[in-house]
Formats: structure tokens, sequence, C-alpha cells
């Protein structure tokens, strides 16, 4: 318990370079999706080009960063996808992507399966296409279903099927349990946060105090289970979940949008927590001199839960949670298992919250296709 705390302790005050960066390669997307976190759907005609990508990725690799988690918007909507991925596989920098599935036909697959040291997260929000499909777009379901089949065809390997808990998905984790295993994948379980366009959905689709405490007795029994330390919120309940179970925000973790903003947390793509900017610079001047991430790495103040027994097991919760249902960082997690997060909105009586930006969404999704 010693080493692990000043583990934690020395996570909390950064690292010299993050364990995991998070890339919004795009902010292109052929679906969309109602709890978005990065509210995508057009393409920013700013983003970083192939060359600033490239040279992006250079920099990863000096820095020795574990690995790249892409996203977006769909990241395979770049025609330089494959190029991207290439160069940083050939720089020996990992490479894991989140992906709605639709580019993944039989082809795409097989190149995939062709590239080393790279990890495939496929994204649904249900066991069959009438819950899935009404967060993701009429079509999705399908297309997701499709890319598994594309890639258990070619020998991927073990890929990973994504799900972010909402209070429909988590009345079907024996079912996602079951899908996973027919396909040899592993089973990834994410927090739905109240970031990007899940601002608007939250307060219907974010799962209900009594299914937290089911999802935290149900992955404490699956440790094979990932969750990226999703729900360290959970962990207060008692015996800690996998994972280091702090908030990593400009510590461990942090986001590079499209365009090259640098954020402290894949959640939190709002101006309060833009630490600066790629192109000036690069990325390494900004992690170790942002004035932001400097803050972030100081002692954290208790606030409000100074007074909770349970403060050291999780914290204080997530910080983008707090930040977009209109708390304040010393207030208790909106989802705090004792419900203090819910007596703390309830006393601010809000009428406006917090919205990210900026906003890329499409009045109607493009076509689902894969090519």
């Amino acid at each position: 318990m010693g080493a692990e705390r000043s583990l934690r302790d020395r996570f909390e005050r950064g690292l010299a370079a993050p364990i995991c960066l998070t890339w919004e390669l795009t902010y292109a997307c052929n679906l969309a999706c109602t709890h978005c976190l990065s509210s995508s759907g057009r393409r920013d005609p700013n983003e970083l080009s192939t060359g600033e990508a490239k040279a992006l990725i250079d920099e990863i690799a000096a820095m020795q960063i574990f690995y790249l988690n892409i996203g977006g918007g769909e990241p395979m909507i770049r025609r330089d996808f494959f190029e991207l991925i290439e160069h940083a596989v050939g720089q020996h920098v990992g490479v894991k992507f989140s992906t709605n599935g639709t580019r993944i036909d039989q082809a795409a697959a097989r190149r995939l399966a062709s590239i080393d040291y790279l990890d495939i997260q496929v994204s649904i929000d249900g066991v069959d296409a009438a819950t899935s499909d009404r967060i993701r777009g009429a079509g999705s379901y399908d297309s997701a279903r499709r890319a598994m089949d594309n890639l258990k065809s070619a020998d991927f390997g073990q890929f990973k099927i994504s799900v972010v808990m909402t209070r429909e998905s988590i009345e079907q984790l024996p079912e996602f349990e079951a899908l996973a295993a027919a396909y040899g994948a592993e089973l990834r379980l994410t927090r739905f946060r109240p970031s990007g366009r899940g601002v608007d959905v939250w307060q219907e689709l974010h799962p209900t105090l009594e299914q937290n405490r089911r999802l935290y007795r149900w992955l404490l029994e699956r440790p094979n289970v990932l969750t990226g330390d999703s729900f360290f919120h959970l962990s207060a309940l008692g015996e800690p979940l996998s994972g280091l179970n702090l908030c990593g925000a400009g510590r461990v973790v942090c986001l590079i949008d499209p365009v090259g903003e640098v954020y402290a947390c894949p959640f939190v793509i709002h101006e309060e927590f833009r630490a600066g900017n790629v192109r000036p610079a690069g990325f390494r001047d900004v992690w170790q001199n942002s004035e932001l991430f400097r803050v972030l790495r100081e002692p954290g103040n208790a606030g409000a839960c100074g007074s909770c027994g349970s403060y050291d097991a999780c914290r204080g919760g997530c910080m983008a949670a707090k930040f977009f249902t209109g708390l304040e960082m010393s207030d208790p997690d909106p989802e705090c298992v004792f419900g203090h997060g819910e007596t703390a909105l309830a006393a601010k009586k809000l009428t406006i919250r917090p919205t990210s930006s900026p906003d890329h969404s499409r009045k109607v999704p493009v076509a689902i296709s894969a090519r």
C-alpha cells in the first residue's frame, strides 16, 4: 500500500511525459452520436497537415510516450489515416484508435491486421440496434458489427469492444460480456461524462446511483474488463478498482485536438482547460511549461469532500463531470456514490451550464458506408 501511494503521489505531481496521449485526429465524422465528447461532425479546415502530424509523431517518439490513443471524429475519414498510423508504428509508437467501424471493410481490415503494435476499439452503445442506434444513429450498430466480423475474418487478433455506460447500456452488461467472448475480443467500458453533446443528454442518460453501485460490484468481480480508469469515483464504495484511481489530467494524460490545441483531459475540450498549441514550439514545450498544467500538478484541495472518509479513495471524482454540470472543482463528483454530488447540484439550481468549445456538430449525419 505504501509503494502504491508513493507511485500515485508521483503521478499527481506530473511526469516528464504523459503515459498516454490522446489525439483527436479530426473533427470530421459520419455519425452524430448524442453523447459525442468532442461535438464532432464537420472537419475543421485548420486541422494539422500530414507533415505537421508526422512531425508531432516524431516528437512523441522522442519523448518516449508509451502509446497514442487516436480518436475523433472518425479518424479513418482522414485520407492520410493509414500513412499516419504506419509512420507512428515505424517510429516505435504504439497506436490505439477508436472507430465507429463504418470504414472497416474487408480490405481495410486486412491492412489493419498487417500493422504491428496496433490496437482497435470498435464503439457500440447497446447489444442490439434498437439500443445503440438511439445514441449513435440509424444503421450504426450493423456497421459496427460488420467491422467486427471483418476484423475477425482478417485474423486481426484481439480487438476491443468499447461501450459507454448509460442508463440503458448498463442493463446489458451480461450480454456485452457474451458478445466480446463470441468475438474473442476484450470488453472496454467507459464512463459517460457530460462533455460535448453529452451535456444535453446527461440528465436522461447517466446511470442512476443504484446502477453505479451495481456496476462497481460487477467490475470488482471482473478485473479482466478494461475501464481505462474511468470509474475511479466508484472506489469510494470500498475496495479500489484496478487503475491509478485519480484524475490524471495534465499529470499523466492530456489531449491534442485536430488543430493542435492541447487540453488537460479528453473530456474537457473547453477554453478554461486549454494549455497551449503544438504549432508554435511543439508538444514538449506545452507539456513542460504550461501554466495550467503547473497548477493542476500542485497538491489538490479536498474542498467539500475534505470531511469525507472516502476522499483518499476517489480524490473528489472527475474534473470534467463537475465542470460540465456546473459544479466547482472543490465540489463532490455529480455521481458521488454517497449522493453528495446530487445534493450539491440541487443546491446550485443552475439554469445554464458550460458547453464544450468549439462545436463541430452536423445537423444531419452523412451517409453511413464502409469504403
